[in-house]
């Protein structure tokens, strides 16, 4: 990782601007083409130095007081398919297998549900059980009791 790599990341690892630019704003900022910057992110991307760029929203700041990680016990052999699925919803904002520690953890399938209340993310679990049909084997839910800092690697200046 070169010096522009690391001022890129410096400049980027706190978020990107909320400008309609925000690209352009960062190249300002670091004094290059915006398109170089993109091409360094690339890089970086294809590299496995930076894992992801992508929005972390707050959602209790949108709205969505009733946060749930829905656990399922799904056929290990349709997993793809349903994860797939339920990926694809809008309630969804993320959906991964995880294994199964049997016999008290029976689940495979994690699926992190927002609603405004618990009933309406009741109303979501329904969906996905139509949606999973006779491949559902159970499911619990564990809501959020608090917002945890979603931050990865820092450095400094």
């Amino acid at each position: 990782m070169d010096d522009l790599d690391r001022k890129i990341i410096t400049a980027t690892q706190s978020g990107l601007p909320l400008v309609k630019e925000p690209y352009q704003a960062i190249a300002r900022q670091l004094n290059i083409d915006p398109e170089l910057l993109k091409q360094r992110m690339q890089h970086m991307l294809d590299e496995g130095e930076i894992r992801r760029i992508g929005a972390v929203p707050n959602h209790y700041k949108l709205g969505y007081q009733a946060n749930a990680m829905s656990v399922w016990n799904v056929p290990d052999a349709m997993i793809a398919e349903l994860g797939q699925q339920l990926g694809a919803l809008s309630f969804v904002s993320h959906c991964y297998e995880r294994p199964r520690f049997l016999p008290e953890w029976p689940y495979n399938l994690f699926a992190m549900l927002h609603g405004k209340s618990r009933d309406e993310v009741a109303e979501k679990v329904q969906e996905i059980i139509s949606i999973l049909g006779e491949h559902c084997a159970g499911y619990e839910l564990l809501y959020s009791q608090q917002i945890l800092k979603k931050t990865g690697l820092r450095l400094k200046n």
